[in-house]
């Protein structure tokens, strides 16, 4: 594969986002989740209602194509306007994918479309224990502070990590 593209979702690719997400979410959390966590926030946040309010509500999808066929998304939103804040909310590409620079890509297409916006930071959360946040020092974030959240009955912990635009 040569041929990459990177463009805007609409509600009419939710069963895209749908099914890249069930091909990369439970490869992504099964060495640092339970089971029972992963299905949970999976149904949570991949539905199709759960996907049309993330886009109702501001997060902007990209989907990332090799030879027209989909490999991954991202998505961002504004964090903050006053800070010229914004947040990588997700970022995933199919396990057969990684490695191969396409989450650079994606990754950089994100911070080339915030900076057209205003931005001159954007944080992202990664658990604690994920190795992409080895990833994402690469690209040059850095640990700005951690954080627990609470999914239902589940807690993420957290690093909000930040990159200056």
């Amino acid at each position: 594969m040569s041929n990459y593209s990177i463009r805007t979702a609409t509600t009419s690719d939710i069963p895209t986002l749908e099914s890249l997400a069930q091909a990369t979410w439970e490869p992504t959390y099964k060495p640092i989740l339970s089971k029972e966590q992963i299905d949970y926030m999976f149904d949570l946040i991949y539905n199709k209602e759960a996907l049309e309010q993330q886009m109702d509500e501001g997060q902007t999808f990209l989907l990332l194509f090799g030879d027209d066929k989909p490999l991954g998304f991202a998505s961002y939103s504004l964090r903050d306007a006053g800070e010229q804040l914004y947040k990588l909310n997700k970022i995933y590409l199919l396990p057969e994918c990684h490695g191969k620079g396409l989450g650079r890509k994606l990754i950089t297409y994100v911070e080339d479309e915030t900076r057209k916006l205003g931005a001159k930071q954007i944080d992202l959360n990664v658990n604690r224990y994920n190795k992409a946040k080895l990833f994402y020092e690469s690209c040059g974030y850095y640990v700005h502070h951690e954080e627990d959240l609470a999914i239902g009955p589940y807690w993420m912990n957290d690093y909000v990590m930040r990159k200056q635009l």
